[in-house]
C-alpha cells in the first residue's frame, strides 16, 4: 500500500524553500507586510525561516534581526497611517488593512487603561498586533516612544518565533505525524460541506415553485 502524502508536509516544505529562496531581505519584506495588511503574517514567516535555520540556509542572528528591522518599519507605516489618515478614513478602508472600527476601539481602550507600555505587550498577541500601531498613530502618541516599545516588543516577538522555528525543525520528522491529524480533519471537513451541497440543491431543485408577483 502506498503511503499517503502529508498535505500539511508539502506545505512546510514549500513555505520553507520559499524563505530560503527569498533569504533574509525577503524575510524583512514579509515581515513588514504583515504588519501593514496583516498577511502573511510574522508568525509563519518566522516559523518557516526557524526551519531554514536548522537545515543551515539561513542563521538565527540574521532571521532575527531582519524579521526585527521589517516588523518595526510594518508598524510604523501602519502607525503613520493611523497618525496622517482620520479614523473615518481607516474605517472605511480597514477593511483593505484588516482593521475594524471595533478592533479600533478596543486597542484605542486599552491605551487609555495601561498607557503606551501596553505597545510591548501588544506586539506579543498574535492577530491582533498589527492593530495597535493604527491605534497609535491616531491616538497621536510620539512616534519616538512608540518605535521604542515597538522595537522592544518586537525584538521579543521575532526572536521567540526563530528559535522556536529552529527547534521544531530539528524535530519535525515526529511533529509532522502528529499535524498529518490535521490533514485528516480539513479532509473529513470538506468532504461534509459537499455533501450539504449536494443534499442542499437537490432538495432545493424540488422544492416549491417561485410564486408570481404581481405587478
Amino acid at each position: 500500500m502506498l503511503e499517503l502524502a502529508s498535505v500539511t508536509d508539502s506545505l512546510v516544505n514549500l513555505a520553507t524553500h520559499l524563505i530560503r529562496d527569498i533569504g533574509l531581505t525577503g524575510v524583512a519584506l514579509l515581515t513588514l507586510t504583515s504588519g501593514v495588511i496583516g498577511v502573511p503574517g510574522s508568525e509563519p514567516t518566522m516559523l518557516f525561516a526557524g526551519f531554514n535555520v536548522y537545515q543551515g540556509h539561513l542563521s538565527l542572528v540574521g532571521i532575527i534581526v531582519f524579521g526585527v528591522i521589517g516588523d518595526v518599519l510594518g508598524a510604523s507605516i501602519a502607525y503613520t497611517i493611523g497618525y496622517f489618515g482620520s479614523r473615518e478614513l481607516i474605517e472605511r478602508q480597514g477593511g483593505k488593512l484588516h482593521m475594524s472600527a471595533d478592533r479600533l476601539d478596543r486597542t484605542h481602550r486599552w491605551f487609555e487603561r495601561y498607557g503606551s507600555p501596553v505597545i510591548v505587550v501588544s506586539r506579543l498577541i498574535p492577530f491582533i498586533r498589527a492593530a495597535f500601531p493604527y491605534a497609535a498613530g491616531v491616538g497621536r502618541m510620539p512616534f519616538v516612544r512608540f518605535v521604542v516599545f515597538t522595537t522592544i516588543g518586537s525584538i521579543l516577538w521575532i526572536t521567540a518565533l526563530g528559535v522556536l522555528g529552529r527547534e521544531v525543525g530539528s524535530s519535525w520528522q515526529s511533529w509532522r505525524h502528529n499535524l498529518e491529524y490535521v490533514d485528516y480533519v480539513g479532509a473529513a471537513v470538506l468532504i461534509a460541506a459537499l455533501a450539504y451541497l449536494v443534499v442542499r440543491r437537490s432538495r432545493g431543485g424540488g422544492g416549491r415553485p417561485t410564486p408570481d408577483v404581481a405587478g
